[in-house]
């Protein structure tokens, strides 16, 4: 079974994390998507994996106020940090590590892979972020990774976070990918009311068409949340075949829509004319 471009999958920071305390992995879930990259790269399949940032990443650049660039107000006193630079040094280094934990599984069950941190190859933030893409398409042997970061803007705010969303964005569309998934956690895809609520279901299509009410936890989120996947993947539909939303907590769910073509889950699909 071959395809001619690479199934990237988005591991969600809530999903590989425990979001609201500091750097705090969840080994188990990491391990278990880690085995069914294993599979997939047993279909002869190409596989990136871009990674969140959870826990490794929000909390610090939230208190630091990262995502809003250069400010020198407003900013934590007593910290055991002194300084944005100081916070972004910080962020980086946690995220290399959140990285590290995740080929680290991959590499246990002999999967060779090679990691992009985005400070070392991309500039500005948002879909228009300037940086070759090339990289990830270099070995196809390997399994490509990379993930939200801080990273240096050519404008007055000198820095930014880069989601991991947007690099998803031009990921897909750039090297073709048939198969775009967000791998969430705490819910088996997108609902029509928080997961929280007992009467919320399970929207199995969805298109920038239709409304949508969700839930974003901005004192934590220094990206868009579940409003910036829903609008980078209604725009990657119009490109790429299958672009889902699914629950990574049944991992087998990716191996299932890959092979079969469907899976319990929502499909992103282009806005109707």
């Amino acid at each position: 079974m071959t395809m001619e471009g690479p199934v990237i999958i988005k591991f969600g920071g809530g999903l590989i994390t425990e979001k609201e305390n500091l750097c705090t992995p969840k080994i188990d879930v990491i391990r278990n998507l880690a085995k069914i990259v294993e599979q997939l790269t047993q279909l002869n399949l190409r596989v990136i994996i871009v990674h969140g940032a959870g826990s490794y990443g929000h909390l610090k650049a939230k208190t630091w106020k990262l995502h809003k660039g250069r400010i020198n107000e407003d900013l934590p006193t007593t910290n055991s940090l002194s300084s944005q630079d100081e916070a972004i040094q910080s962020v980086r280094r946690d995220m290399l590590n959140l990285n590290q934990l995740v080929s680290i599984e991959l590499q246990k069950l002999g999967i060779s892979t090679s990691s992009h941190p985005p400070h070392e190859w991309a500039v500005g933030t948002g879909k228009e972020f300037v940086g070759d893409l090339h990289r990830f398409n270099l070995n196809g042997e390997l399994v490509h990774i990379t993930y939200g970061d801080v990273v240096e803007c050519s404008d007055d705010r000198e820095f930014g976070i880069l989601s991991g969303d947007d690099i998803c964005y031009r990921l897909a569309i750039e090297l073709e990918a048939s198969h775009m998934l967000f791998a969430m956690g705490g819910a088996p895809g997108l609902m029509s009311s928080p997961p929280t609520d007992s009467t919320a279901k399970l929207i199995p299509e969805w298109s920038p068409n239709q409304p949508f009410e969700g839930v974003h936890k901005s004192e934590i989120d220094v990206t868009g949340g579940i409003y910036l996947k829903l609008s980078v993947g209604g725009k990657i539909s119009a490109h790429v075949p299958n672009v889902w939303i699914i629950d990574g907590e049944h991992p087998e769910r990716i191996v299932e829509l890959v092979t079969d073509g469907t899976t319990l889950g929502t499909r992103i699909i282009p806005e109707s004319p």
